[in-house]
C-alpha cells in the first residue's frame, strides 16, 4: 500500500503542477491552436484535398514534387532579380528588335534575296563557292616568285584559264543587269 499512497502523492502533485503551468496565457494560446487547427481541418474538407493527395503521392514518388519546387524557386530567384534597370535594358531590346524586325519585313533587297536563296541552284553554287574558297585558304603552296615569267605559268595552267572565264561571264551578266 506504500506503493499506492506514493502514486497517489505523485499524482497529486502531478495535478497540482499542471494547474500552476495553466496560466491564463497559456490556457488562451492553447485554444487559438485548436482553433486554427480545426479550421485548418475545415479549410481542407471543403477543398476537396483528399482528392488532392493521391496525385500528390504520385508527384512525391516520381520527383516531381521536387521539380516544381526547384522550378518555383527559380522562378522566385528570376522575380527577385528582374530589378527597375534589368527590365527597362529588356525592354530597350525589345524596341529595337522590333524597330530591326519591321525594317527587314520592308526591306524589297531582303525578300528577293530571301526568294533567291529558296532556289536550290543558288544554294548548290553559295555551298561551293564557301567550300572552294575554304579550300583555297587551306592551301599552303609556297608564295609566287612574281615576275611575268610568273604571270605566264600561272596563265598556262587552265584551271587559271577556266576561273578567269567564269568571272568574265558573270562580270558580263552583271553588267546587262
Amino acid at each position: 500500500m506504500g506503493q499506492l499512497g506514493n502514486i497517489s502523492t505523485e499524482a497529486e502533485r502531478l495535478v497540482e503542477s499542471a494547474g500552476d503551468a495553466l496560466t491564463d496565457d497559456i490556457v488562451g494560446r492553447l485554444a487559438e491552436v485548436a482553433g486554427d487547427g480545426l479550421a485548418l481541418l475545415n479549410q481542407a474538407n471543403n477543398s476537396n484535398l483528399d482528392k488532392a493527395l493521391p496525385a500528390i503521392s504520385r508527384m512525391v514518388e516520381n520527383g516531381d514534387l521536387d521539380r516544381v519546387v526547384n522550378l518555383a524557386r527559380v522562378m522566385g530567384a528570376a522575380g527577385d532579380a528582374m530589378t527597375d534597370d534589368i527590365v527597362s535594358r529588356l525592354a530597350e531590346t525589345a524596341g529595337e528588335l522590333m524597330c530591326i524586325a519591321d525594317r527587314l519585313a520592308r526591306s524589297e533587297g531582303l525578300l528577293r534575296l530571301l526568294d533567291l536563296l529558296e532556289r536550290e541552284h543558288v544554294i548548290n553554287l553559295l555551298m561551293e563557292f564557301a567550300e572552294a574558297a575554304a579550300a583555297a585558304k587551306a592551301d599552303h603552296s609556297p608564295a609566287s616568285k612574281g615576275g611575268i615569267m610568273g604571270i605566264m605559268g600561272t596563265m598556262q595552267d587552265p584551271d587559271v584559264q577556266d576561273a578567269l572565264k567564269f568571272f568574265g561571264a558573270m562580270f558580263k551578266e552583271l553588267k546587262k543587269a
